[in-house]
């Protein structure tokens, strides 16, 4: 069997995306990085994992791309696989896919439906998931037409964007006037607003859909107010996927078709009943994202559960099967970001020393994301929710 050609696009960031391509080439993969860092910037393992790295002025310029795959190759011979595992460069990878006939992975003329949240909606009805209704914002009229119909508050996000950024409650027909006074030029949805906790379905599946591995983490508050008003970051991965959740995951993926992925699938769990969605503890889809969770979450993956997702997922492309077992309980893993403008009453010190043995992870976000996630990282693994509760509450008392 010849050896894979890999190429990871931008594998420097965020920077323990390193032990993808540390997990590949121990898998025997041949693991080509391009990206816009200098190489003595890369992590030094990180630089051990690669082959080669090819660096570009930009990723933003696809000429550019096109040349550093030409390069590998030619000396490489045809690549196998092209992946980012990020949100913002799936489109990027797909193109390359496209233009360089690479089948694991999705092409130009697929994406669309990972991409688009209005799209996104067919194929929930197909699952058979119910999701909030919507409208593509028109004009004035059309947008309190649909207020009138819903009620207030609605949610305007972009079709096409990442997360809760730039994504808006809207609580008055002036708030909706406001908004088209100050209209974006890319193209927004409306949608009814869902009173509920978002709770995700999180993995990897193989080149026949098949879950290779599942996990399910919770934020309790909502994640559009931590972007946009600042509120205290937090989230926590279960012990177990709640079956509820499990069998709507895994009934979306197989609406989408999805294979060869890493998956972040976010449902809401309703905390009221919601006419036309579900009772109190249903579940309702939200949205797809064909990566991982953003942040530290692959991390938490990993201490919660007590495996390396890193590897199954490497096991996934080289193998299209997943090859480790793991022993180890299940804990909740529980992420807390603290803001560097808030005093809080205990010193990071002091945080350290109250919950030392519970710790995981202690560290800085990088600013890039950090508007949302908060400065300050402490990641902690916990037997129960009431411990989970208590280390959030103490994390985040102001002084």
């Amino acid at each position: 069997m010849s050896v894979l050609n890999f190429v990871f696009v931008s594998p420097n960031f965020p920077e323990a995306y390193r032990w993808f391509c540390i997990r590949l080439k121990e898998n025997g993969v041949n693991v080509l990085g391009v990206g816009d860092a200098r190489y003595e910037e890369l992590h030094p393992d990180l630089q051990e994992a690669l082959t080669e790295y090819y660096r570009v002025d930009s990723l933003e310029d696809y000429d550019e791309m096109v040349r550093a795959l030409g390069h590998f190759t030619g000396r490489y011979g045809k690549i196998d696989w092209v992946e980012s595992n990020n949100e913002y460069w799936l489109e990027l990878d797909a193109a390359l896919r496209t233009d360089f006939n690479i089948t694991t992975g999705l092409k130009a003329d697929e994406i669309v439906k990972y991409k688009s949240k209005q799209l996104m909606k067919e194929y929930f009805r197909a699952a058979g998931v119910p999701s909030a209704r919507c409208t593509a914002v028109t004009s004035l009229e059309a947008a309190l037409g649909f207020t009138a119909e819903v009620g207030y508050p609605v949610v305007v996000k972009p079709d096409n964007g990442v997360g809760a950024t730039a994504t808006y409650k809207l609580k008055s027909d002036d708030d909706v006037r406001y908004f088209f006074d100050h209209l974006p030029e890319e193209p927004y949805l409306m949608e009814e607003f869902v009173p509920g906790v978002v709770t995700t379905y999180d993995g990897v599946c193989n080149s026949k859909g098949e879950v290779l591995f599942a996990a399910s983490h919770i934020s309790p508050d909502s994640i559009m107010d931590m972007v946009n008003e600042g509120v205290p970051c937090c989230y926590y991965v279960d012990k177990e996927v709640p079956p509820e959740v499990e069998q709507a995951g895994r009934a979306v993926l197989k609406a989408f078709g999805a294979t060869r992925r890493f998956f972040h699938l976010e449902f809401f769990r309703l905390t009221a009943d919601k006419e036309g969605l579900g009772k109190t503890g249903d579940i309702v889809a939200l949205e797809v994202n064909m990566r991982p969770a953003g942040g530290f979450t692959p991390d938490m993956l990993n201490f919660s559960q007590s495996v390396d997702v890193y590897q199954i997922w490497a096991d996934m492309v080289a193998f299209d099967e997943r090859r480790h077992t793991y022993e180890g309980g299940h804990s909740y893993c529980v992420y807390t970001g603290r803001r560097d403008r808030v005093h809080y009453a205990l010193s990071t010190d002091a945080l350290l020393e109250c919950y030392g043995a519970h710790i995981r992870l202690f560290t800085r976000m990088p600013d890039a994301l950090s508007g949302a996630m908060g400065n300050q990282v402490a990641i902690a693994c916990f037997d129960t929710e009431a411990e989970v509760k208590d280390f959030v509450q103490t994390t985040f008392a102001q002084a």
